[in-house]
């Protein structure tokens, strides 16, 4: 199983050395680690070149973008940039500059794809650091494989037609995944350090594009206010429902174009009601 990962990177340079000796310190390692540098103004691109100059499995390339942060769009653009430049592969995976992996990620990776041949998503769960300790990131639950760490089996990554260019790329994955009958994993055991809670960067206009995104899944109004009511939750945001529910809304009513078919949104509404109904008995 050759294994491709690309890491996106803007601004980096505070946590990318680390991330990289991780990288290198797996007892199995990658065949190839892609790193696009996305308009960094930083040394990122100087730092992850060093790398590459010692190990010839490690790629770095430029990629001109804008500097505005943009979840979603900015960071599957980059990594679709990365992707061309792959060689062969089995496993492909879209990891962040800003986390630190166990020694033994990979090889345990490759054993989980390797012993179940309908698996088609597989990570670790990330980790943060919380007055000198290092706890969960409770903003999923953890059998929900993050943006940060995503792995894919090829046949699956094919099969859901590569990875949406907008906020909510990284939850679509997984259902349009189930969707085609394939398994997601999450190892309990494996604990990867993300030097950076996730929404560091969230403004107003990347909260609105999360109701966006649940419009574009075809989850419905109901279920939609279910889980804005959840993110504005976990997110201490009251506020973060409201212009969740407008932004839906307003795609709605501009008719956006959907991620996913009427077929797809039927099985992703019945998958999230079995969920909804599970936490209640």
């Amino acid at each position: 199983m050759n294994i491709s990962i690309i890491i996106p990177a803007h601004n980096e340079e505070k946590y990318i050395t680390k991330c990289l000796e991780s990288f290198i310190s797996q007892t199995l390692q990658p065949d190839e680690l892609i790193i696009v540098d996305d308009n960094s103004s930083d040394n990122t691109y100087k730092i992850a070149s060093e790398f590459a100059e010692k190990y010839n499995w490690i790629k770095v390339f430029k990629r001109k973008s804008t500097n505005e942060h943009i979840p979603g769009k900015k960071v599957v653009g980059a990594f679709n940039f990365g992707l061309k430049k792959a060689s062969n592969y089995d496993l492909i995976g879209k990891f962040d500059a800003d986390i630190i992996l166990p020694s033994n990620y990979f090889e345990q990776m490759k054993n989980h794809f390797q012993s179940n041949w309908k698996l088609g998503m597989c990570s670790g769960l990330l980790f943060v650091e919380k007055r000198g300790e290092w706890v969960y990131e409770n903003i999923a639950d953890k059998n929900h494989i993050r943006g940060p760490i995503k792995l894919y089996h090829k046949a699956c990554f094919n099969k859901i037609e590569g990875l949406r260019q907008a906020t909510g790329w990284d939850t679509v994955d997984i259902l349009l995944a189930k969707y085609h009958d394939f398994e997601t994993l999450t190892d309990l055991n494996l604990k990867v350090k993300h030097l950076r809670p996730t929404g560091h960067g969230y403004t107003t206009k990347n909260y609105k594009a999360k109701g966006e995104a649940l419009y574009k899944m075809r989850y419905g109004i109901i279920l939609t206010k279910i889980a804005l009511l959840k993110m504005a939750v976990q997110a201490k945001s009251p506020s973060l429902y409201i212009k969740g529910i407008l932004s839906y809304l307003s795609a709605w009513l501009s008719g956006k174009k959907r991620f996913v078919t009427i077929k797809q949104g039927k099985f992703i509404r019945q998958l999230r009601w079995r969920g909804v109904f599970s936490k209640l008995t």
